[in-house]
């Protein structure tokens, strides 16, 4: 029964349901003009049941009641009751639990703080189960007390200087037809890219301890086991197939999260808790490459897991190819985690992570196909060993690098000022010293084997090492132009640095942080307008600053063609009380605007559809586009484009283009 239940709740967690169970409804019963009851029933289908809100822990979900505004515009009066629940044996928890059958009903008294509160929200988290499958669910409920002071809450939510704000925010554009237009085909393909960075990624995952030793003993077991070498290697392949497909589906969730808002995955990117949550997060990480402990899901997960792979046919491949995925965790979890992380500062996270996991899977699954049909390359596979940990304690030291990323986030969105650009490239030799010093032997970690000989292919990573440390020298030192451009985006902007003599534009540009007093200032030099919208902790905007703009050719025309208006919506800065409005979207949304780079970032969707950075946009004083927006690209592209939109300008006000690179 454990078995098959835990099987069918994995595949029904897939989504593959065919109607909803159970089913809230809520009612109100008015106690005086301050004290309600607050009513809700659940009716549920035959054979569910719904559990209660008490029950002992390792068991199922409780059912639990989360109130909006609960102590400041009301108060809970006592605990929520609930009707009369049947208590028995639940075979799937092994346990004696209470729940509910058939219809469910709990009461919740409330006594208002706030004479003007017109409805009580929130949302009831439950678990429900029939006798194969369960359910999980986030129900949001909203309880109406007033209808007429709902009314008012709503004209007070869309006030009219919240209106005013709002309509200064659009743009009266002209040529609006050049948004539709794709400049992509001269971009560099990002999915491509990610999926080759998650299929190196998995290659890397491949030589740890965790994994590369599973290789030649899950090959083998396929075609020994199989009848025919034919059937071996076909289910070798489906083996490799549901690798893939398990990464891949590790990805799903963030697609639900990206639909709710399209700019919630840049924004948890930006956000400073979860900056610097994946900063410790990351360092654990990297002490558990270094020996100091197992990151391990789970037991029970594995068990359940390789119990269901003994059972045969597809099904039981498939719960092999799960158990590789949960006993490998501690050697792939920090990998992803990489990835994941990585994924969320680009456009369109959802999407790209699922590429990337699928570069990370393919790679994973790949050896298994392959020596299936060439199984005599098994002898000449090297022997595990040290080796393999010397490759953990490696990336180790590399997860301790992208951790120091997180902290310079969260520094450059909160402007701490802390993690400036050639404290960010110290810390980053002192890691790549360290790093040096391990593999020539000096530096032990508790894993790894007395006495083992330095090879020559560890002397060659040495030594790049080496180079790598000379490398970055030079990133301590105050002229820097020109300085770490194969790392660009990694360490913090040029203009962030110890060394006052920066401006706060990139590299030493004039740059407007504002759109009013830039307008102004192009309208008065009768120049073009670039709108530069950027992040703090937007990794390719430091590549194109760095790489492209810095580009001589480049550089002289936006020191002395453009009027730079640089955005930066991930700029956590909070907006004095006065300038503060709510913003309703399209759909109904309303979305409070607290800081400035909301602001900017409500700007730039309303206007250009867009939610993604680095995103350049060429524009007149008078709110006409010269040409199709530009996104991420190479010197050359981003060159003619500007010139491109200079000529545009030119033309409508009848001067020569006088520029002929």
């Amino acid at each position: 029964m454990i078995k098959k239940g835990f099987l069918l709740l994995f595949l029904f967690s897939l989504g593959l349901k065919s109607q909803e169970p159970l089913v809230w409804v809520t009612d109100l019963k008015k106690i005086s003009d301050t004290e309600y009851l607050l009513i809700f029933k659940a009716s549920m289908q035959p054979k569910w049941h719904l559990y209660s809100q008490n029950l002992p822990k390792d068991g199922p979900l409780p059912t639990e009641f989360l109130f909006k505004g609960a102590g400041s515009a009301f108060e809970l009066v006592g605990n929520t009751e609930e009707s009369e629940t049947v208590k028995a044996f639940d075979p799937i928890f092994e346990m004696d639990l209470s729940w509910f059958e058939k219809e469910a009903t709990f009461q919740q008294k409330i006594r208002l703080l706030q004479n003007e509160l017109g409805a009580i929200s929130g949302e009831i988290n439950f678990q429900a189960c029939d006798d194969k499958v369960c359910i999980f669910r986030n129900e949001p409920f909203r309880i109406v007390l007033d209808s007429s002071k709902v009314l008012a809450e709503v004209k007070k939510i869309v006030d009219p200087e919240s209106l005013k704000k709002s309509k200064a925010l659009q743009l009266p554009l002209k040529n609006r037809r050049l948004l539709m237009q794709n400049q992509s085909q001269n971009s560099d393909n990002p999915l491509l890219n990610l999926f080759l960075l998650g299929f190196i990624g998995g290659l890397i995952a491949l030589l740890t301890p965790c994994v590369f030793p599973m290789i030649p003993l899950t090959v083998s077991f396929f075609l020994k086991q199989s009848v025919s070498k034919s059937r071996g290697v076909g289910r070798a392949l489906l083996y490799g197939f549901f690798i893939l497909l398990i990464y891949i589906m590790m990805s799903l969730p963030f697609h639900f999260l990206d639909a709710l808002d399209p700019q919630i995955l840049n924004t948890l990117s930006t956000n400073i808790v979860m900056n610097l949550i994946f900063f410790a997060v990351f360092v654990f990480f990297a002490f558990s490459f270094f020996g100091y402990y197992e990151l391990t899901l789970p037991s029970s997960w594995g068990n359940q897991s390789d119990a269901a792979s003994t059972g045969g046919g597809i099904l039981g491949i498939f719960f092999m190819a799960l158990t590789l995925a949960i006993v490998s965790f501690s050697c792939t979890g920090p990998i992803l985690g990489s990835l994941l992380a990585g994924s969320l500062t680009v456009e369109g996270g959802a999407d790209q992570l699922t590429i990337g996991m699928a570069g990370f899977g393919f790679a994973l699954a790949l050896p298994f196909g392959l020596l299936a049909f060439f199984p005599n390359v098994l002898k000449s596979i090297p022997k595990s060993g040290g080796w393999m940990t010397k490759v953990k304690v490696t990336l180790g030291f590399l997860e301790l690098a992208l951790a120091l990323k997180f902290l310079s986030n969260a520094d450059l969105v909160g402007h701490w000022g802390i993690i400036k650009r050639e404290i960010f490239v110290g810390v980053w030799l002192v890691i790549s010293i360290l790093l040096f010093v391990y593999l020539i032997g000096w530096l032990r970690f508790p894993n790894d084997q007395k006495g083992s000989k330095i090879s020559k292919l560890q002397r060659f990573f040495t030594f790049l090492v080496l180079i790598f440390i000379f490398y970055l020298i030079p990133g301590l030192g105050k002229n820097q132009d020109g300085q770490l451009s194969l790392l660009s985006g990694f360490p913090p902007p040029l203009f962030y640095s110890v060394y006052p003599s920066y401006s706060e534009c990139p590299l030493g540009l004039n740059c407007f942080k504002d759109y009013e007093s830039g307008r102004a200032y192009a309208e008065a030099t009768n120049k073009p307008i670039l709108f530069d919208f950027t992040g703090w902790a937007c990794v390719n905007c430091r590549k194109m600053e760095e790489n492209v703009w810095s580009q001589p050719e480049v550089f002289s025309l936006l020191n002395e063609e453009f009027v730079i208006i640089s955005l930066y919506v991930d700029d956590r800065k909070e907006l004095p009380e006065a300038l503060r409005f709510n913003f309703k979207y399209p759909n109904g949304r309303i979305k409070t605007i607290k800081t400035i780079g909301e602001k900017w970032a409500t700007f730039q969707n309303l206007n250009f559809a867009s939610a993604s950075q680095p995103y350049y946009v060429l524009m007149s004083a008078d709110a006409t586009l010269l040409n199709p927006p530009i996104q991420y690209t190479d010197t050359a592209t981003y060159k003619d484009w500007l010139l491109s939109g200079l000529e545009q300008h030119r033309k409508r006000e009848k001067q020569p283009n006088i520029y002929a690179f």
